[in-house]
């Protein structure tokens, strides 16, 4: 039995210590002999708590007691069983992705991350829209383990999508597409950019200006295809809903929703989505920065068989503070799509 990996034991008091600094985790132990202390200052980084059997009884602490404590951080979840901190699945993760598998391996009741990370190599990622916002979308990903991750973007890169994401100079007037594959490759060597013609992406991330663009999510319902919205607009970005068809609000619902609001938003809606406001779409660097990588987080969420925090809800970053607000959104009782009938996977 160990502590899970990266815990830290610190000294509180001479009769107090505390396991762990996160609030979702940390406990205290109070009432600790000298020896008791001393003892669970060692227990800190890889030791296994079967070690420290013989230096209990020279310190003092009896067998029971050194056992109850043991017990107490096990039903706080903090340890992991004998033998589970090399499990199977640690050799399929590649060296670069070791602190993700420790970080998650303390998020996860059963404590195994690498099992976590390793099942993320069978995934596929399809992504419309490399700019700066889904050029950080994409390299997330593929950092953080996805096998495939499928840009669908020809326009040329320009001097606007430098910088954050990664695009460089030479890559100014390539096709977005051959010029984000070579910007994966370089952060994750054996990511797939691309696959099969029709091949079905476990999600679609859609990024768009101005607004989302209607046609395009309802293809993807009818699909039953899982796809979070990214809108940029004039200086914020709207992040989500992450829709699961037939289960969640969809992009139609937030119409109907803002319709309600404003009678006029089917006339505004129109005149934004896919580039028909007139104006040269642009992303902000810190804005780019901050959405594009809440934008992957919540498709991993998805991945990993977690609830996206943007399942019926969006996260508006805004300028000047880019600090993230969620607004939630309802199926909308007009829009049937939580009644429709899905397609069979094939």
């Amino acid at each position: 039995m160990r502590l899970r990996t990266g815990l830290r034991v610190l000294w509180r008091a001479p009769d107090e210590v505390q396991v762990g600094t996160d609030a979702r985790w940390a406990v205290r132990l109070t009432g600790l002999t000298p020896g008791e202390v001393e003892l669970l200052l060692a227990l800190g980084g890889d030791t296994d708590a079967r070690q420290l059997a013989g230096r209990a009884r020279l310190l003092g602490v009896p067998a029971q007691r050194w056992d109850a404590l043991l017990a107490e951080l096990t039903h706080a979840q903090l340890t992991t069983p004998p033998g589970s901190q090399a499990p199977a699945s640690a050799a399929q993760v590649p060296a670069r992705l070791g602190p993700d598998a420790l970080t998650w391996g303390r998020v996860l009741h059963d404590g195994d991350g690498d099992a976590l990370v390793a099942g993320r190599r069978a995934r596929v990622v399809g992504l419309v829209g490399a700019g700066r916002t889904g050029l950080v979308i994409a390299g997330t990903l593929a950092a953080a383990g996805v096998g495939a991750v499928l840009v669908e973007d020809d326009r040329p890169v320009a001097p606007g999508d430098l910088g954050v994401g990664g695009y460089a100079t030479r890559d100014l007037g390539s096709p977005r597409k051959a010029a984000a594959a070579r910007v994966l490759r370089d952060l994750a060597p054996d990511v797939r950019t691309n696959g099969p013609e029709r091949t079905r992406p476990d999600v679609m991330v859609l990024v768009e200006h101005g607004a989302a663009d209607a046609l395009r999510a309802r293809v993807l319902m009818s699909a039953a295809v899982a796809h979070l919205s990214v809108v940029v607009r004039e200086a914020d970005v709207v992040v989500g809903p992450l829709v699961r068809p037939g289960t969640s609000a969809c992009l139609r619902c937030l119409d109907l929703g803002r319709t309600d609001l404003d009678p006029r938003w089917p006339a505004l809606a129109a005149q934004l989505a896919g580039g028909r406001s007139g104006l040269a779409p642009h992303e902000e660097t810190v804005l780019a920065a901050a959405a594009g990588a809440l934008a992957a987080g919540q498709v991993l969420a998805q991945l990993d068989g977690t609830t996206p925090g943007t399942l019926g809800a969006c996260l508006e970053i805004a300028l000047p503070d880019a600090i993230p607000r969620l607004r939630r959104w309802a199926v909308h009782p007009e829009c049937g799509c939580t009644g429709l009938p899905l397609p069979r996977d094939r």
